[in-house]
């Protein structure tokens, strides 16, 4: 193992408390966070998984303020460097994106700017914060686009958006969001869509951010294989809320929530036999307006009793001393995953190499 054997300081340079996020649709209010507790600590890579719908990027968007507007309601509290930012204004918000809190978005070539090269796209972000001179900020454009592993980038500076591959326009994406040394940096699918190769080194650039300049890198995917790979903590989400958070090792090694243990199940072997088909979680996750008032996700778990007509809190059950799940069911109840069984030991080293081939 690399960087996530590495102990993590226990800092907290975000904390999130409360947070719910509500879309006005036709049908009424659609609460996509509904209730999140989060602390990021100085240095981590903390993932953050789940289906699709879950809610994971109306939370970091929220995080600061990126998913504002007059049909959306947000209510809780995000800690800064001392302040709210969910109670901060617009111009408060944004002298802390870009600077102190990044945002690397999955689709690179919609953010970009078509128009504008992207060595100048990197010395504007240098630019919207602190006054820099045009000559000193492309040299540091050019130095940060070699950081991230972008071959000749001198030339590649030059380069417009839609002259890169998908790889180097995310990889230029990651060189905006290190401009001026952010304390967070939120990675919101990065590797999505790109071939193995190029995944690999856009998970060294994360790593290295973290590594040379105590980045916390909040890393939102699906991919399990990434997650085995980078991070130091994981927070598993479904149906707006935090259903299973841990250290890497303790949530894909003794996955407690049943949920989680799907999700492990899901991730194809790479040894033994081919399997027909992969194991899926029945049913279907929870996407109206209308949510249970009990465990979200009791339709879909074989597991489910009477006790899980009740909300379950986010509290250590099974677990260790920070392995937090919110399953009321007995330990004896619970599939076997969940009770640390031979499975799911096997599945991490899976998921390993799924994330590095």
């Amino acid at each position: 193992m690399t960087g996530p054997e590495r102990a993590v300081p226990p800092e907290p340079v975000l904390t999130v408390r409360g947070l719910r996020v509500g879309f006005d649709v036709p049908a009424g209010r659609l609460p996509a966070v509904a209730g999140v507790d989060l602390t990021l600590h100085r240095g981590e890579i903390l993932a953050l998984v789940g289906e699709s719908g879950s809610g994971k990027s109306a939370l970091a968007m929220s995080l600061v303020g990126l998913n504002r507007g007059p049909r959306t309601h947000v209510d809780g509290e995000v800690e800064f460097a001392g302040r709210d930012l969910v109670a901060a204004t617009e111009r408060e918000l944004r002298a802390v994106r870009g600077k102190d809190v990044a945002v690397v978005f999955q689709d690179s070539l919609a953010a970009l700017n078509p128009l504008h090269r992207v060595g100048d796209q990197v010395v504007e972000m240098m630019r919207a914060h602190r006054p820099t001179p045009r000559r000193q900020g492309m040299e540091r454009a050019v130095e940060l686009l070699g950081e991230v592993g972008i071959a000749s980038p001198r030339a590649n500076a030059r380069a417009l958006p839609h002259q890169m591959s998908g790889g180097m326009r995310q990889r230029v994406m990651i060189a905006m969001g290190l401009a001026n040394d952010p304390a967070v940096l939120i990675a919101d699918e990065p590797t999505t869509a790109l071939d193995v190769t190029i995944q690999a080194q856009v998970l060294s650039v994360l790593r290295r951010a973290r590594a040379e300049h105590g980045t916390t890198v909040l890393l939102i995917t699906h991919d399990l294989g990434v997650v085995a790979e980078v991070a130091d903590r994981v927070a598993v989400m479904y149906a707006g809320r935090i259903v299973e958070q841990g250290t890497r090792d303790e949530v894909l090694l003794n996955p407690q929530h049943p949920y989680t243990v799907g999700l492990l199940g899901s991730v194809p072997p790479l040894d033994g036999p081919v399997l027909d088909r992969l194991p899926a979680i029945p049913g279907q996750p929870v996407t109206g307006v209308e949510r249970p008032t009990g465990c979200a996700f009791a339709a879909r778990c074989a597991h489910a009793g009477p006790a899980c007509a009740e909300q379950p809190d986010l509290r250590v059950r099974h677990g260790g001393p920070g392995h937090l799940d919110a399953c009321v069911l007995p330990a004896a109840d619970r599939p076997a995953g969940a009770r640390g069984g031979p499975d799911t030991v096997g599945r991490q080293p899976q998921a390993k190499e799924r994330g590095r081939s």
